[in-house]
C-alpha cells in the first residue's frame, strides 16, 4: 500500500514491469511528515492499482510479483548484545537512517518516527516512554519481540535517547508479562549502553497501551484533550519501532518486515510470523493452518481496535501487528436500539469525551458539531461500543467521522 502512515501519502517511483530488489524504494513523498516505502522482496512490478485497504476501503498500491530467487529475511537480534556500543552514531545519522528506512510507529498510529525523534530546542523532550503494553486480546507479537530481541530493542531506545538528548527513559510493560519484565531488567543491568533506563511494570488493564494512558500511569502527567504528548515534553514509542530503529541505524535496513500475530478461535494453528509488509491477509492465515470450519470474521488488528475485512487479498501494512479470526462462538448477535442516555459510554471513555454526541453528529452529517465534541481526541479503543447497552456502534461512527473530515480537508483520498 502507498498509504501506510499519518501524513503525506507516497507516490510510486517505479513503473509497471520494472524489476525491483528487496529494500529498494518504490514509493516516496517530499513532505516532512511522511515515510518512504520499500520493496520487501526481489520481484517485478505487476501493477499499480487500487487495492483493498482496511481503513480507506480502497487505495493505490504497488502489486509485486515475487521472483524465485528470494531468500526469506531473518530477524537480526543476534547482531546486538550487551556489549553493543551505539555511541559512534551521531543524532543526525540516526535521524537520516530512520527517515530513509521509512520507519513509522508500529503500535497502530503510524506516525513517521523520524519526525518524532527530530530534536526541537523550542520544545525539548524531557521523558521517553517505550511502550511494551499489548493490551488487546489475542495479540502477542510485541511480547515475542521483547523476549527474543531484547538487546535490539534497547539499542533502538539508546538511539532515540541520543537523537533527543534525553536521559529519562521508561520501558512500560504490563504486569501480566512477568517474563518480559524480568528479561528487560536483567538486560538493562548487564548492558553497557542501557544505564539509566527504567523498566516499569504497569497495571494490566485496557487500554493501557494507549500513549495517554501510559503517560498517566508512569509519569502521572495528563496530555491535554486534543493535544499530543510532545506538548508536555514526552515521546512515546513502541518496542517494535525501537527494534526497527536499531536495524535501520546499524544495518542500514529499511522497514520491510515485521512480526504479525495470526490468532483467534477461527484459525487452526495460531502463531507469530516474521512477515513481509504487504503480504496478503489470506496468505498469512494459510501459514497459520487456515480457517476453522466455524470461522466467521477476519479482523486486521485486534478485536477491539481492528478493522473487519472481507477481502483476503487485503495487504498488511507497517502498522499491521495482528490478524484476528473470530469463530461463531465468539460473536454475540445483537440488535441496535435507541440510545437510553445512560452515560455508560462516557464513564468508559479513557479520554473523557462524549462518544454518543459525536456518533449522533456523524450519523446526521454534522461534522462541525462532532469536531466541537473533540472527535479527533478519540483513540478508537472501542470501550464505548463495548459498554453500550443499546448496542450502538459508537466507535464505528467516530472512525467514519474522522475519515469524512480528513477527506473534506483533502488529507485523505476519497
Amino acid at each position: 500500500m502507498l498509504s501506510q502512515h499519518i501524513g503525506a501519502i507516497c507516490k510510486p517511483v517505479v513503473n509497471k514491469k520494472d524489476v525491483v530488489t528487496a529494500g529498494q524504494v518504490i514509493g516516496s513523498a517530499d513532505a516532512f511528515v511522511s515515510a518512504p516505502i520499500h520493496s520487501p522482496v526481489n520481484g517485478t512490478v505487476k501493477d499499480i492499482a487500487l487495492c483493498s485497504h482496511p481503513v480507506l476501503g480502497r487505495a493505490q498500491a504497488i502489486v509485486l510479483e515475487s521472483s524465485e530467487d528470494n531468500q526469506p529475511k531473518q530477524p537480526c537480534a543476534d547482531k546486538f548484545d550487551s556489549k553493543f556500543d551505539p555511541k559512534s552514531f551521531s543524532a543526525e545519522q540516526i535521524f537520516d537512517a530512520v527517515r530513509n528506512a521509512g520507519i513509522v510507529g508500529m503500535g497502530g498510529a503510524g506516525f513517521p518516527t523520524s519526525v518524532k525523534i527530530k530534536a526541537n530546542p523550542k520544545s525539548p523532550t524531557t521523558d521517553i516512554i517505550i511502550n511494551g503494553c499489548e493490551c488487546e486480546p489475542f495479540i502477542t507479537c510485541d511480547y515475542r519481540l521483547m523476549l527474543e530481541c531484547t538487546n535490539q530493542i534497547l539499542a533502538g531506545v539508546a538511539f532515540i535517547r541520543k537523537a533527543l538528548n534525553c536521559n529519562n527513559i521508561y520501558i512500560g510493560i504490563e504486569d501480566n508479562k512477568p517474563d518480559a519484565v524480568a528479561i528487560f531488567k536483567k538486560a538493562v543491568q548487564a548492558s553497557s549502553f542501557a544505564s539509566g533506563m527504567n523498566v516499569v511494570a504497569v497495571k494490566t488493564k485496557y487500554p493501557q497501551g494507549g500513549e495517554r494512558q501510559l503517560i498517566k500511569s508512569i509519569l502521572n502527567k495528563e496530555v491535554p484533550t486534543g493535544g499530543i504528548p510532545p506538548m508536555i515534553g514526552v515521546l512515546v514509542s513502541n518496542v517494535a519501532t525501537a527494534a526497527a530503529i536499531a536495524e535501520a541505524v546499524v544495518l542500514n535496513s529499511p522497514l520491510t518486515h515485521r512480526a504479525v500475530t495470526v490468532s483467534g478461535n477461527g484459525v487452526k494453528n495460531p502463531g507469530n510470523f516474521y512477515a513481509p509488509v504487504g503480504m496478503a491477509a489470506g496468505e498469512l492465515i494459510a501459514l497459520a493452518g487456515g480457517l476453522t470450519d466455524d470461522a466467521v470474521e477476519i479482523i486486521l488488528g485486534g478485536p477491539m481496535m481492528g478493522f473487519a475485512v472481507a477481502d483476503l487479498s487485503t495487504p498488511t501494512t507497517k502498522t499491521s501487528g495482528a490478524i484476528t479470526v473470530l469463530a461463531e462462538k465468539d460473536l454475540v448477535k445483537r440488535k441496535e436500539t435507541a440510545c437510553i442516555r445512560c452515560g455508560r459510554c462516557i464513564a468508559a471513555c479513557p479520554v473523557n469525551i462524549n462518544p454518543t454526541k459525536i456518533a449522533h453528529a456523524v450519523k446526521h452529517n454534522m461534522l462541525d458539531v462532532a469536531q466541537q465534541y473533540y472527535m479527533s481526541a478519540c483513540i478508537e479503543c472501542g470501550c464505548c461500543s463495548y459498554s453500550c447497552p443499546a448496542d450502538i456502534e459508537l466507535t464505528g461512527f467516530i472512525k467514519t467521522g474522522k475519515i469524512l473530515a480528513a477527506r473534506a480537508k483533502k488529507l485523505m483520498p476519497a
